[in-house]
């Protein structure tokens, strides 16, 4: 967002009119919600001396706004997409809005012909702003990690040359960038001989423009150009095998820097002139030297506004970013389409809802079933991780999140976030996990990254948000002296059934934490789901109080970690809850966060959880790299902070009226829970999901 532009209207400042011409200002929902956030007023007629005109680029239809501008003495208002738009093209069929705009009131960054507020920022800002020269620094390297371009539908794993290639970047026939610079077909003929001639011998890859690649426009180059490359390969890939760089404009010239190259320029593209490209034609004026940091903070953090369209407001480069992260993630993971296997009947819609946005998910009765349809339809299979065992390799695994919900799974109260592991599950210590390497990975962080997780830490702890966020009652009188909170769990969770080696029973839970702490507070909280008689392991009275004071389950679980000292458990989630709040933490079984020298295992743990995170890296692994979130006010894919808000503010929707119905007759089943849970196969006990 840019800093000298109010960030909206209901600001105090009064709408500036802005005047359009052209109907895609009218018809683009995104862009006209944009435009409105940053202050101006859309509207159609003639423009006074005070008002603006829009004009989009430098397409032809700007000629329009251009000349009534001129006309009436009015100003213009330059309108462009930013260096980073969507998944798919703006052209392509089921392409999303622009996730920013680049409003300039000089010019167009990519028209050299004048100055624009790019450049303008790029000649004359200090740009020596540590904070700001960081947040660059960690920008570019979340778009090489993440793979991210101004389009990012493709998949980061498709191969790539062998590496050692001169790479040739190709533009759309008719790119307003290329005739701003002065080029043409003859300059990319000229370019393409140039990289031929200077490097002998070398292969030449000629890298298409994803709009030539998907049919949309022409390139400069034939389809059969020796060379060519169509594929929908990640541009920092390609990036990475090159040994040279030639471009006339195109913005991989810009993405080329980022990436360490010192690129070839046939144009005059806004990156150009810096001292950080090798020119062809350059511009006297530029003769400022700028680091690369320094061009990516102006390009991508000073210049654009950024539009956040889950909040429906504007935004800094990072939340526009998470956006950009879940969608893409979306994307590539479900583009394939699914069949999902041994799914109930109430969970399919929740399942559609989250991978069916690409394609629709496809159910079959079993994970057999799933695993035979996936051989005639390319897709890929996936099962609960509860009937997992009995998949071949290549199922992925689903499972909640740890972000779940306002409400029990076991109530059918539909999930916020789901992972998907294609390695093992997080909950079965037995074999490595896709969570178990990112926990690993997350000990190398950059200082952006651990300052979005400790926000995150912070939005949960202050907001009281855990996994199920029940409310709840009051807090008990409380015993005063050294209290430990007991964490009771369901005892036939997949958890306990797979991560606990002795103890297994919420009775000898309880008898351990009192044997090894004689003179301590022992508060026994049952599980939401055990206390609510929809599974097993509850106790009675006298077995709690024969070691500990009960504490009802409808106490409200963040208020009562506020008032403990450590926390015991099996393996349930909640001893996560109380590391994210500061809490030493004793495991008797081997949960997902445990053996990462975080907590006190009672247990053995796998030898191959060397790594040493802290609370910052493990809480970026298990909330933001793991699972996925969908939005339940938009139903768009959502990164973790967005849920975390919804449920700390309670902007959830109400399961509807079947599935309330569905929950009161589960309740009623309760003692049949074989009826409505996975039916086990040999070698699992009932209900054999994790709950934890």
């Amino acid at each position: 967002m840019r800093p000298d532009r109010d960030s909206d209207a209901a600001g105090g400042q009064t709408p500036r009119r802005l005047f359009v011409f052209n109907g895609g200002f009218l018809t683009g929902r995104r862009v006209r919600r944009i435009l409105t956030l940053a202050g101006h007023e859309i509207r159609l007629g003639l423009p006074g001396p005070d008002d603006l005109v829009a004009v989009w680029g430098a397409r032809p239809s700007a000629g329009r706004g251009l000349a009534v501008a001129a006309a009436r003495k009015a100003g213009v208002l330059r309108v462009e997409d930013t260096f980073l738009r969507s998944v798919l093209p703006g052209r392509a069929r089921g392409a999303g809005g622009p996730l920013g705009l680049m409003l300039d009131r000089r010019g167009v960054h990519f028209d050299p012909s004048c100055l624009s507020d790019l450049e303008h920022l790029l000649a004359t800002h200090p740009l020596d702003d540590t904070a700001l020269l960081d947040r660059a620094r960690a920008a570019i390297g979340r778009l090489k990690a993440g793979h991210l371009s101004k389009y990012t539908g493709f998949d980061p794993a498709r191969p790539v040359p062998e590496p050692g290639y001169v790479l040739v970047i190709d533009q759309s026939r008719g790119d307003a960038s290329v005739g701003a610079s002065g080029a043409d077909a003859a300059t990319f003929r000229e370019m393409l001989e140039m990289a031929q001639i200077e490097h002998p011998g070398a292969r030449v890859i000629v890298k298409a423009h994803p709009e030539t690649a998907l049919g949309l426009r022409p390139g400069h180059y034939a389809p059969d150009q020796p060379g060519m490359l169509a594929a929908p390969v990640s541009p920092w890939a390609l990036l990475e095998g090159a040994v040279g760089v030639y471009t006339v404009s195109s913005q991989m010239g810009f993405e080329a820097i980022l990436a360490g190259h010192r690129p070839r320029v046939f144009g005059q593209p806004f990156y150009a002139g810096w001292g950080l490209t090798d020119d062809e034609r350059p511009l006297a004026r530029r003769t400022r030297r700028l680091t690369r940091a320094q061009l990516a903070a102006a390009a991508l953090i000073l210049a654009p506004t950024w539009y956040d369209p889950l909040r429906d407001r504007l935004c800094e480069l990072e939340d526009a970013l998470a956006v950009l992260e879940a969608e893409t993630r979306a994307w590539r993971e479900d583009r394939q389409g699914w069949v999902a296997g041994g799914m109930r009947m109430w969970k399919r819609g929740i399942v559609q809802r989250f991978f069916g946005g690409v394609r629709p998910v496809r159910f079959a009765p079993d994970a057999a079933a799933a695993e035979a349809r996936v051989a005639a339809s390319g897709r890929r299979t996936m099962v609960w991780a509860s009937a997992a065992d009995r998949t071949r390799n290549g199922t992925v695994r689903v499972e909640d999140g740890f972000l779940r919900s306002r409400g029990l799974g076991a109530a059918l109260v539909p999930p916020l976030s789901l992972v998907l592991d294609d390695l093992g599950i997080h909950y079965d210590p037995a074999r490595e996990s896709r969570l178990e390497r990112l926990i690993a990975a997350s000990c190398g962080l950059d200082p952006v990254a651990r300052a979005r997780a400790e926000r995150l830490i912070g939005l949960l702890t202050r907001g009281g948000v855990t996994k199920y966020n029940l409310g709840g009652g009051a807090l008990p009188d409380l015993t005063p002296g050294h209290r430990i909170l007991v964490a009771g769990q369901v005892e036939d969770d997949a958890s306990v059934r797979l991560g606990c080696p002795a103890e297994r029973t919420n009775l000898a839970l309880l008898h351990r934490a009192r044997a090894e702490n004689p003179g301590a507070v022992i508060l026994y909280r049952p599980h939401p789901d055990v206390a609510a008689g929809l599974r097993p392991g509850a106790l009675t009275d006298a077995q709690i109080r024969a070691h500990a004071d009960p504490v009802p389950a409808a106490t409200g679980l963040a208020a009562l970690l506020a008032e403990v000292d450590e926390v015991w458990t099996l393996s349930s989630g909640l001893g996560f809850e109380a590391l994210l709040r500061g809490l030493p933490v004793t495991c008797l079984g081997v949960p997902f966060y445990a053996g990462w020298g975080l907590t006190r295992d009672l247990a053995p743990v796998p030898a191959r959880r060397q790594a040493r995170p802290d609370i910052v890296a493990l809480a970026h692994a298990v909330l933001i790299d793991y699972p996925r979130y969908r939005d339940p006010v938009t139903g768009r894919p959502c990164p973790a902070e967005l849920v975390a808000e919804r449920l700390g503010e309670g902007r959830l929707p109400a399961p509807g009226p079947g599935l309330r119905a569905l929950s009161r007759l589960q309740g009623a089943l309760a003692g049949h829970a074989w009826l409505w849970r996975w039916h086990p196969g040999p070698g699992d006990g009932p209900g054999a999901g994790s709950s934890d």
